[in-house]
């Protein structure tokens, strides 16, 4: 996969810096290149990344090229969209799903 316009991609080296130790809240989008669902959510979460930049960041983590991070926060299904604050894991939603009903679900970790 090319990756997701706008949206950065972290690996196993860059998580500590670029989630762990970020200001805000970080959005990551743990993905693969053979997850259908994973390709469906691409343009939403470009969406996201864009609109949402001011109280937002959201990264993208392949997991087959990045499996100690994926194998640290237990993901096993794709793709998982989990919202770190403070070094910590506060939100995890499994499975594609519309713009609408990720920012609802997502609301009140932002």
């Amino acid at each position: 996969m090319a990756g997701i316009p706008g949206v950065p991609a972290v690996t196993d080296d860059t998580f500590a810096a670029q989630v762990l130790a970020a200001e805000g809240p970080v959005l990551v989008d743990f993905t693969a290149d053979w997850c259908p669902p994973c390709r469906m959510m691409a343009p939403v979460l470009a969406d996201i990344a864009r609109e949402e930049a001011h109280r937002l960041t959201v990264v993208s983590l392949d997991v087959d090229r990045n499996p100690q991070t994926q194998a640290a926060y237990g993901v096993l299904s794709m793709p998982t969209l989990m919202v770190f604050r403070g070094g910590e894991p506060v939100r995890s939603v499994v499975g594609a799903r519309a713009k609408a009903r990720l920012l609802r679900e997502l609301d009140d970790v932002l």
